[in-house]
């Protein structure tokens, strides 16, 4: 009887990790937002335009900032989106950062989508954490919600460009 309980328990427990071990795959399956799928090009993306361009000082290609705007992207159901901002890095997206109204069926729909969020009390903040993807959901004012996809890749691209910025320059000794 005690081996019997045991079996459901474990049978129950893998189960748990199994939906859990799905739902951050499938943040990582869809990449970004509707189709804005981070690492592609952000000059490729529907009513994409450039805001500003700049470098931050330890990296060795600039950033680019696009507003993005275009009817397939007002709105996530019957929630009105703001505003839809790209950040780039050699022109590859690196975050997808949407401002929208302030509505409890978001938080629903995303939970339904990749399972249970992670609240970070330090930032005030959700979160679900793939592979390959970071999406945080925060309030940005008393209307608004702040939704960020970020690439956890493209990082990884910076830092190589700056190990391959210094063998560059001491090859050069």
């Amino acid at each position: 009887m005690m081996v019997f309980r045991y079996c459901i328990a474990l049978i129950l427990t893998l189960s748990v990790y199994s939906v859990v071990a799905q739902s951050t795959a499938d943040l990582d399956s869809r990449n970004g937002f509707k189709d804005i799928r981070l690492g592609t090009r952000a000059d490729s993306v529907k009513g994409a335009r450039l805001k500003k361009e700049f470098t931050v000082k330890e990296n060795v290609y600039p950033s680019q900032t696009y507003a993005v705007e275009h009817p397939e992207y007002t709105s996530i159901g019957d929630v009105r989106i703001k505003s839809v901002e790209l950040g780039a890095y050699r022109n590859l997206i690196e975050t997808i950062t949407l401002i929208t109204e302030k509505d409890p069926r978001l938080m629903k729909a995303l939970e339904g989508l990749f399972g249970r969020a992670t609240y970070d009390a330090k930032n005030n903040q959700y979160f679900w954490r793939g592979e390959s993807v970071l999406l945080t959901y925060k309030s940005h004012s008393k209307n608004n919600l702040l939704l960020e996809y970020r690439s956890l890749l493209i990082p990884r691209m910076m830092v190589e460009d700056r190990k391959s910025k210094i063998d560059k320059i001491a090859d050069d000794f």
